[in-house]
């Protein structure tokens, strides 16, 4: 049997000019515990920390991430506020390919995030598990990844940020949603969202 726990570790608050709304909006800081019969993956691990610019700009509150023991981790993508538990759990990261060699470019999250972790770099899809499988799911970084949940009767999809909110899901169409159908093989499946307490229900892929 193989269990899904959401794990609420603070929020951030995003500016206006920067998701072009009318005013600045917070969001949820969300990762998700996997137990399963060959142990327990934490997907994300909250906001990381060693930046004031960053701070400034997002103001986060952050929850200290309590999950007891975790054999491995998987980050849908290397943005500070995926990856801030990632060193101190002390377990091997998966990552793709692409995802770790352009973070590791700079530019692109706080550097010292970076340091100090196990990396398992995988290029492209990845059975972690039985029933547990990381899909490649490009858009918002070229190496985001979500992890497909296989309960038998039903799918769970933690999609990270491949959308930033539930009722975003679907739109636009994206290549890699007829995977997650392929995987779905018609049956209901619940999707999780990094940044939204909201989730999308239905059977995938969603209508355009």
């Amino acid at each position: 049997m193989i269990s899904v726990e959401t794990i609420d570790l603070g929020y951030l608050v995003r500016p206006a000019e920067e998701w072009g709304g009318e005013r600045d909006r917070a969001e949820p800081v969300l990762a998700y515990l996997v137990r399963h019969g060959e142990g327990t993956l934490l997907f994300d691990t909250g906001l990381g920390e060693g930046s004031p610019e960053t701070d400034a700009h997002y103001r986060p509150v952050r929850r200290a991430l309590d999950v007891g023991e975790v054999d491995l981790v998987v980050n849908c993508h290397l943005h500070f506020d995926h990856i801030g538990g990632n060193r101190a759990l002390g377990r091997p990261v998966l990552v793709q390919k692409t995802e770790l060699a352009v973070a590791r470019g700079g530019g692109y999250t706080i550097d010292s995030l970076l340091d100090g972790v196990r990396y398992e770099e995988i290029d492209g899809e990845h059975e972690v598990a039985e029933g547990i499988r990381i899909v490649p799911t490009p858009g918002h970084t070229e190496g985001h990844q979500s992890l497909v949940v296989d309960h038998g009767d039903r799918l769970t999809v933690l999609a990270g940020q491949a959308y930033d909110f539930a009722g975003e899901f679907g739109r636009p169409h994206r290549p890699w949603l007829e995977r997650l159908g392929e995987l779905g093989g018609g049956r209901p499946a619940r999707v999780l969202f990094a940044h939204d307490h909201d989730h999308w229900e239905g059977v995938l892929p969603p209508p355009r």
